[in-house]
């Protein structure tokens, strides 16, 4: 997962702390004009590393998978992250830019006018750190949001199980998982998403079903919830909607009929295909569905799950065989 490994953002009063700590350490260990230019350069590359450390971790949001950019975007507003990322990477080079404009002023110079020449370089530094203040603020606070996201991969079949809440979806994912499926908690949905893997033919299958968010209409939904679906319609590549016949969910089948056609029309849009299923099939088969299974007997999930798997139609990349 791409924020996963993102290190921990240094704030200003930390990372100004730091620099001119190690660099009065520096100083200590040597003399006169040897000193102050072993300070001036201790701090400013702890400064323009840390600085540039921080912006490169991060993803280049113009390039990563659609799937993880509206994720994030739910998340934290991208546009302004990128613009603190931004101005980061400014402040790097500043401190740079100090850097070579002051090692001058620190040679053939008596030591206490290299003392001040130091002391005013430092002051400089501790400007531009503080000018970008917010944005480390920013950038850290987008940092722990994002690191903690589950290990939903684009690069692996996905199927996105739908449906009103209590129609029987967790309990069809995980009888159809391995033991190591997860419970996620995202930001935009309180009771988790349920991510489970199962494999077929030696591919690895993603399924995933996200409560809170096609579990009712989309006039129900606020506003990141909405992009929060946009990056699930980036990462579906077949959608099984569950109804349940007998309505002992506690939704009405027209209700939960017309939240089915929201959800095809909404994945239409991408080609993606959606199979209506209707669980508990041993107290109701009174629907028109493509599919018939009762998750608690066992009958027909297999035949669901075949189908879902025939409708991703995934075709790994296999590299061609080397010619001889």
């Amino acid at each position: 997962m791409i924020f996963e490994s993102l290190p921990t953002t240094p704030r200003s009063e930390e990372l100004l702390d730091k620099a001119f700590s190690r660099a009065a350490r520096a100083g200590r260990a040597k003399s006169g004009l040897e000193a102050q230019q072993s300070m001036l350069q201790t701090a400013s590359s702890i400064l323009s590393d840390n600085l540039e450390n921080v912006v490169t971790r991060w993803p280049d949001f113009g390039t990563v998978d659609p799937f993880y950019y509206e994720l994030a975007d739910a998340i934290v507003d991208v546009d302004e992250l990128r613009q603190s990322l931004s101005e980061v990477t400014w402040a790097s080079r500043q401190i740079g830019e100090l850097r070579r404009e002051y090692q001058p002023k620190l040679r053939k110079t008596q030591p206490e006018t290299a003392r001040k020449h130091r002391k005013q370089a430092f002051a400089r530094m501790a400007d531009v750190v503080e000018e970008v203040a917010d944005d480390l603020v920013r950038i850290g606070e987008a940092r722990d949001a994002l690191k903690t996201l589950p290990d939903i991969r684009p690069d692996e079949p996905a199927i996105v199980v739908a449906g009103y809440p209590n129609v029987g979806k967790s309990s069809f994912v995980n009888g159809v998982t391995r033991a190591d499926n997860e419970i996620a908690h995202y930001p935009f949905t309180t009771r988790g998403v349920h991510v489970g893997h199962f494999e077929r033919d030696r591919i690895r299958y993603q399924i995933i079903d996200t409560p809170g968010l096609l579990d009712r209409p989309e006039d129900e939904r606020n506003d990141i919830e909405r992009q929060a679906v946009s990056a699930i319609e980036h990462l579906a590549d077949a959608v099984v909607f569950v109804l349940d016949a007998s309505e002992a969910c506690g939704y009405p089948l027209d209700s939960q009929l017309e939240l089915r056609d929201a959800v095809a029309e909404r994945f239409r849009e991408r080609d993606v295909p959606v199979l209506t299923v209707n669980n508990k099939s041993d107290r109701s088969r009174d629907v028109d569905a493509a599919y018939q299974m009762s998750v608690e007997t066992g009958e027909g999930v297999d035949a669901v799950l075949d189908a879902a798997v025939d409708a991703v139609a995934w075709e790994p990349d296999i590299p061609p065989s080397r010619q001889e």
